[in-house]
């Protein structure tokens, strides 16, 4: 019992301990360790997000995708996620991960705080943004966790953090990212090497911490007690004080990890077995809407020969058919459409935008929202029109100047949507427009670690079915459980954090989520 106790807290210490995680495949940004003390903050950038994206990438696709009726794993057995139903241990990956890349994110700021030649306000407020990045997910997918004693492990020997309340560490977030804006207004230039998502181009990560800003913004946005700073401050951001608080304008300014194939720019997908990344089916409401729609991210046939399927999905007989989620044991639906693995032409597999952060699109739907709730003036039907219009050129861009003219389709985003019975309408209700918009952000939320599952729980939206087999009384669940190992590492601070919180299991609400 000794043995298992002390390998538990070595567990936990590792989450906390700082420690530099450069790897053998990053020798182009490396320097000689034999000439310096310490690491560089252009050395750690490139592995830290490599990392993150990895974690990321991993759990969107077997947990993300499952609650959210991407796909279906195809089980009879217990502890499906595509059923609510999941083992404690689950919990482990992600946040071992995350916390683990937070310690080179919190050196890169305190290695280009230092005095002198390393001194650089650009990689300050790039780690400011990623830590925050970080820190969302984390604090989404398990509600109160570590964060202002977090990864002390070495410097303070503090082995056992408290744990924050969430709004705690949203206001704390807001004003890392605030912090994060005035740094890189300066523009002090970095490696460009060192950065695999903008090259060194600091003015886009400006952008990106902001258009974070408000997705975090948003997040909490339903909590009375701080609705009306909420509301102000994204009226400012958008509206009276823009010019302090640029946003993304384009697809280009994306934040996106674009994967290369070469190393170490290899998706973490390419790990994955090729029977395994084929196993599961593809669920009826991911797919069936695009089918519907003639939606051109997947190859339909109205849209003329090939070059479509972005997404590589496979045909079922000519057809694109899913499974229905969350049917119940024995009820055994056929497998249809998948997801290609790496062997064929396309394939999620080796896409090279599979390293999603977060996009223009979700932008444009967030502003939608705001715009709606009478936040910001701008017009809702605009932000819906060109998110819509940017979700499906960001994988397609040419759409729809590359479609066969003779086929007469839709030559522009309006006539698409109305095509597709999903056009703007001013008549719809509040929570019509609501779900129209989160309908189509579901889709811009591609592959954007586990989005779709946290804005599902703040809004509601979409409506998805709900088939007989689910667990937890049919309700999506609220949150993972911390690991197992905390009880034991942490006891004191796990037992204080669910006192506050309330009960660790998936049917506990975090505080955005609660009334």
């Amino acid at each position: 019992m000794k043995r298992n106790a002390y390998r538990l807290l070595m567990a936990f210490a590792l989450v906390s301990m700082l420690f530099t995680s450069c790897t053998k495949d990053f020798e182009a940004i490396n320097t000689d360790p034999n000439n310096i003390p310490d690491a560089l903050p252009q050395q750690l950038l490139a592995p830290a997000l490599v990392g993150t994206m990895t974690y990321n990438m991993i759990r969107n696709r077997n947990f993300n995708n499952e609650l959210m009726q991407v796909s279906v794993n195809m089980s009879d057995a217990e502890g499906q996620v595509f059923r609510y139903d999941f083992r404690n241990n689950w919990s482990d990956y992600l946040y071992n991960g995350l916390y683990s890349e937070l310690t080179n994110f919190k050196d890169i700021y305190r290695l280009s705080s230092d005095s002198g030649v390393n001194y650089n306000a650009s990689y300050r407020g790039i780690a400011l943004i990623c830590q925050s990045w970080v820190y969302s997910i984390l604090t989404d997918t398990y509600g109160d966790i570590p964060y202002s004693q977090s990864n002390q492990g070495k410097d303070s020997l503090n082995y056992e953090p408290k744990f924050d309340k969430q709004q705690d560490i949203y206001l704390d977030i807001f004003k890392q990212l605030e912090l994060a804006n005035t740094l890189l207004a300066q523009n002090t230039a970095i490696i460009a090497s060192s950065d695999p998502v903008y090259g060194g181009n600091v003015s886009r990560w400006r952008k990106f911490g902001n258009s974070l800003y408000l997705r975090l913004l948003l997040r909490v946005s339903g909590k009375t007690e701080v609705q009306q700073e909420v509301a102000s401050k994204i009226k400012e951001i958008v509206e009276t004080n823009a010019s302090s608080y640029p946003v993304f304008a384009s697809n280009d300014e994306s934040a996106i990890l674009r994967w290369t194939g070469i190393a170490p720019y290899t998706s973490p997908y390419i790990a994955v077995r090729e029977q395994d990344f084929r196993q599961p089916g593809l669920a009826e409401f991911f797919l069936q809407n695009l089918v519907n729609w003639n939606d051109p991210r997947i190859d339909i046939p109205t849209y003329g020969s090939g070059g479509f399927n972005r997404w590589g999905i496979a045909p079922s007989s000519g057809a694109y058919v899913g499974v229905p989620s969350g049917y119940a044991p024995g009820e055994n639906p056929v497998k249809r459409s998948y997801f290609y693995s790496n062997t064929s032409a396309v394939s999620l597999q080796t896409e090279p935008m599979a390293g999603m952060m977060m996009n223009y699109a979700e932008l444009k739907f967030i502003l939608a929202e705001c715009a709606v709730k009478g936040w910001i003036s701008s017009s809702a039907e605009t932000h819906y029109n060109e998110g819509a219009l940017n979700s499906i050129t960001l994988w397609l861009p040419l759409w729809p100047t590359i479609i066969n003219p003779q086929t007469n389709l839709p030559n522009d985003i309006k006539t698409f949507l109305a095509a597709a019975d999903i056009e703007w309408m001013e008549s719809l209700t509040v929570e019509e427009k609501m779900e129209r918009i989160h309908l189509q952000k579901y889709y811009a939320l591609f592959l954007a670690d586990m989005q779709q599952w946290f804005e599902y729980r703040r809004t509601g939206h979409p409506k998805l079915p709900k088939g007989n087999g689910l667990k937890n009384n049919g309700i999506m669940p609220a949150r993972m459980n911390y690991p197992v190992y905390v009880q034991s590492a942490n006891p004191t601070n796990y037992k204080l954090a669910i006192a506050a919180q309330g009960a660790d299991d998936i049917a506990t609400q975090v505080w955005w989520q609660k009334p």
